[in-house]
Formats: C-alpha cells, sequence, structure tokens
C-alpha cells in the first residue's frame, strides 16, 4: 500500500484507489482498467460482462428486503493524462506516484486520476461489502469519457437495467448536479509554407511556463491564463523585429486549459538586445495582468535546446497564423441568466502544433443550449476559414436538461440534510458529464452527479481532498439505504 494513504479513512476506497493508480488508463487505452474491474468481480463471485468497447458493468444483489428500484453507479474508468515537462513518466508504463500534502492527495508532476478514479474506487468498494445495506445494483464502469464519451455513447440499452443512476464524476463535495453542458470541437488545419532560413540569423526557443491550467469546464471562469493565447501576444510583438517562425507547439488535450507553450523562430543578430527587451516588457504587463491567478507564469527567450532547425515559416502565412491566435476567442462567452454564477457557454483554445504541411489548432465548446453551442463552434469556424484553414468537427455531446422534481434529488437532499444538519447545494454544472449521453440513450432514467473536492482536474496539480472523500462515501451509501 502507498504511504501517501496510509490511515486514510474510508480505507477500502483510498485502498482501491492506491491499486488502480498503478494500472496506466489514459483514455482509449483502459483495456488493463477494464480487465482489474473484471477479476476483482470474479474474485468476489459477481455478475459481470463487458462489452465490445471495454465498458463494464457488475451486478450487486440487495441487500435490503422488499422490492427495491436497481440503481446504477457510474464512474469513468480513463484519466487525463498531462504531466509537466521536466516529469519523466511515461503513462504507458509507469504508476502514477501519489504524494499527500496535509489534507489533499495529489501525484508528483503528473495528473492524479482522481477524476474519475475516486469514484471507480467507491465502486469497488461497495462491491466488496457485503455489509452495506442497498437494493440491487449495477456498478457501470465506462471507457473514454475524456475524450469523447465514447463508452458511452457506445452503451447498448440491455447493458443496465436500473433507471436510477448516481454518477459519480462531480468535483465539488456538498453540491449535487442535476444538469451539465454538451459540447463538440472545433478544429483547424491551416496551410503553411516552410523557406529556408537565414543562416546568418540566431535561432531562440520562446517558452510560456508556470499556469495552473485546469478544467476547460469547470475552471474556464476562474479568469486563468492561457499559454497560447500568451504566446501569441509574444510573437506579434517580435514580429516587428524580423522574428522568423520555425515552429509552435502548445495544449495537448481538448479539455484542458493550456499551460505551456513553445515556439522557436529565428532573429538578426543585431535584433537579439531589442527581443530580449521586448519579451521583457511582454512578461512584466501579462504577469500584471494575471497576477492575481497566475503567481508562477513566465516568458522565458533562450537558445533552443534541440538542433537548429533548417526551415521558417513563409512570411505570409506565419502572419496568417498570429492574427489567427490573436482572433480567436478563449474563455466565458455568456453566463447563465437562469442560474446565478453559472457559466453558460465557452470556448477553449486548446492546442496549437505546427507541422510539415499545417498547423492544427483545436478548440473546444461548451454550452448546455445547444443553439449557443451551434453559435460558438460555428463563430470559431468562421474565424478559422477567414484565415484559410480547414475545419473538422466532432460530433456534438448532448447537454443534461436540469430536473428540480427528480425522485432521487429528493432523497439525496433528505440524505445530506440528515448527514451534515444543511443543505447541498444543487447546481448544473459547465462540463461535460456522461449523464447527458446516458440520458439521452435511456430517457427514463433519473439522475444525479455527486462527488469529493478536487482542484485542478486535467493539470498536474489534481489534488483531491482527503477530507470530502470521507464525506462522499457517507452519502453514497446513506442515499443506497434511502432508496
Amino acid at each position: 500500500m502507498s504511504d501517501a494513504i496510509a490511515g486514510l479513512k474510508p480505507e477500502p476506497v483510498w485502498r482501491y484507489f492506491a491499486e488502480i493508480s498503478r494500472i496506466p488508463r489514459c483514455s482509449k487505452h483502459e483495456a488493463a482498467a477494464s480487465r482489474y474491474v473484471l477479476d476483482q468481480a470474479r474474485r468476489l463471485g459477481l455478475e459481470a460482462e463487458a462489452d465490445a468497447l471495454g465498458n463494464v458493468v457488475v451486478r450487486v444483489a440487495p441487500t435490503l428486503p422488499g422490492d427495491r428500484p436497481g440503481v446504477v453507479l457510474q464512474g469513468h474508468l480513463d484519466m487525463v493524462c498531462e504531466k509537466n515537462r521536466e516529469t519523466r513518466h511515461d503513462f504507458a508504463t509507469d504508476p502514477i506516484r501519489l504524494v499527500r500534502r496535509d489534507n489533499v492527495i495529489m501525484a508528483d508532476g503528473t495528473t492524479l486520476g482522481a477524476d474519475n478514479g475516486i469514484a471507480v474506487a467507491a465502486m469497488l468498494a461497495v462491491m466488496e461489502d457485503r455489509s452495506l445495506e442497498h437494493g440491487p445494483l449495477e456498478l457501470l464502469f465506462t471507457v473514454d469519457e475524456e475524450t469523447g464519451l465514447t463508452g458511452a455513447v457506445g452503451l447498448e440499452p440491455h447493458f443496465v437495467r436500473g433507471r436510477i443512476l448516481l454518477n459519480l464524476d462531480s468535483e465539488e463535495e456538498g453540491t449535487i448536479y442535476i444538469g451539465c453542458s454538451g459540447g463538440q470541437d472545433t478544429t483547424g488545419l491551416l496551410g503553411v509554407r516552410y523557406e529556408e532560413a537565414n543562416p546568418g540569423h540566431a535561432a531562440l526557443s520562446v517558452k510560456v511556463t508556470g499556469l495552473k491550467g485546469g478544467h476547460s469546464g469547470t475552471e474556464i471562469d476562474r479568469g486563468r491564463a492561457n499559454a497560447i493565447k500568451v504566446m501569441g501576444r509574444v510573437l506579434s510583438a517580435l514580429d516587428p523585429l524580423g522574428a522568423q517562425l520555425a515552429s509552435i507547439d502548445g495544449g495537448d488535450k481538448h479539455n484542458a486549459i493550456p499551460r505551456e507553450c513553445e515556439a522557436v523562430l529565428f532573429l538578426p543578430p543585431g535584433k537579439l538586445k531589442a527581443a530580449g527587451g521586448t519579451v521583457e516588457r511582454c512578461s512584466d504587463s501579462i504577469r500584471a495582468e494575471f497576477s492575481a491567478v497566475e503567481p508562477n507564469l513566465r516568458i522565458t527567450l533562450a537558445p533552443p535546446a534541440e538542433e537548429r532547425p533548417a526551415m521558417v515559416l513563409h512570411r505570409e502565412d506565419q502572419l496568417t497564423l498570429l492574427r489567427l491566435l490573436s482572433a480567436l476567442p478563449h474563455g466565458v462567452i455568456r453566463m447563465s441568466t437562469e442560474i446565478p454564477g453559472m457559466v453558460e457557454t465557452s470556448t477553449n483554445l486548446a492546442a496549437i502544433h505546427t507541422g510539415k504541411e499545417s498547423a492544427r489548432i483545436v478548440t473546444s465548446q461548451r454550452s448546455p443550449v445547444s443553439s449557443e453551442l451551434d453559435e460558438i463552434a460555428a463563430s470559431v469556424a468562421a474565424i478559422m476559414e477567414l484565415g484559410g484553414a480547414a475545419i473538422e468537427t466532432s460530433d456534438a455531446y448532448p447537454g443534461w436538461k436540469p430536473d428540480l422534481s427528480s425522485p432521487i434529488l429528493k432523497i439525496a437532499r433528505q440524505a445530506y440534510r440528515e448527514l451534515y444538519g444543511k443543505e447541498p447545494q444543487v447546481k448544473a454544472i459547465h462540463a461535460g458529464l456522461e449523464c447527458g449521453v446516458i440520458g439521452e440513450r435511456f430517457p427514463e432514467m433519473d439522475m444525479i452527479s455527486f462527488g469529493p473536492t478536487l482542484e485542478g482536474a486535467h493539470s498536474p496539480e489534481e489534488r483531491v481532498q482527503i477530507d470530502t472523500v470521507e464525506k462522499f462515501w457517507d452519502l453514497l451509501l446513506a442515499i443506497l439505504r434511502r432508496v
């Protein structure tokens, strides 16, 4: 057992979390995690099956008498795999290294996988403990939630029988979620031409580092800096000095705010001092803008660590790319007029990578209102098309419409009041939950979502508050007793 979780309660949840943290389970690579769940079910003598996608359902007989409705507990097996540049870690083979700091568990330089590993661990703990009080249960472990919810999309109607669903993929203890945003990705492929770099010019690397990043849904309203937008500003400031861009690479996941970005460029020798001053002024002004939320933001100019590139972008294509980075929106587009403080519509400038023939620009849009989702996606696509980019769009995934009259919501609120002597918050979340897809696949499903408090999801700053895991577990068991 990991020393980081020694003595933590509930012991079975933390024990299983440590075990699954040793299993590689990046999105689309969850086969080992699926096998682990099946093996545990068989060890415990439970009925279990997997579908062709790798989704797993485990059926647990009731321990309470009477004709009780079936309940589905649901979480996803995959995790976002992000690491700091200096961290040596292979997500395909290496275990996540757990670290305890006061009241949080986090990882050593990588994402933690508490999103949604805590849910998986809790479901495994429910499987194991026959002393728990509940009606008939189905434990649904889905795959590939983080890169398109494709596991949930591929669920067959017969795979689950219960019609009450407890989704365990929320990140704010004390809050019960009853709605979520839909979303889609809009990607631009900008054709670029290259020419030989001037052999007399100096090759330099510009880096934007130290940003918090985070979940592009739940943390899009925090006002955090986007490394790609910051880089665009710096490169535009260097352009009048004759800077020639060789490459730009920033961001990775469509659902994460970019934390880092690097560009390699060439400058005439006589402009190096001016370039240093320009970067310093950009750094000072941008750091001042984000001083309250990005205290570790750094913008550096240095010789490139790798071999000097031979080619740079054609001047016209460089200008087009820089203008696109300036024009593309990022952040909150509209706040809800019905639910105070809730982000309704947003867009994330998620990633940019230059290749031999094109620059790939990835963006992601979210909204629970389908017409607003269509509008912001069309706006982003129009900006890219005006710059000459070809557009690729992902299939949109549905939102989940709130239902304040939900019977399971009433049970959950009562359970929370009895446990903690206060009302839970009831919200909709500005992120894609599998509830939207599952509700579309199973229209009669009555659903809520809840979980412990997680921060920094989708970034190496991901951490779970230890004390909230026990409160989440107690609430889960209290709801199961009452159904």
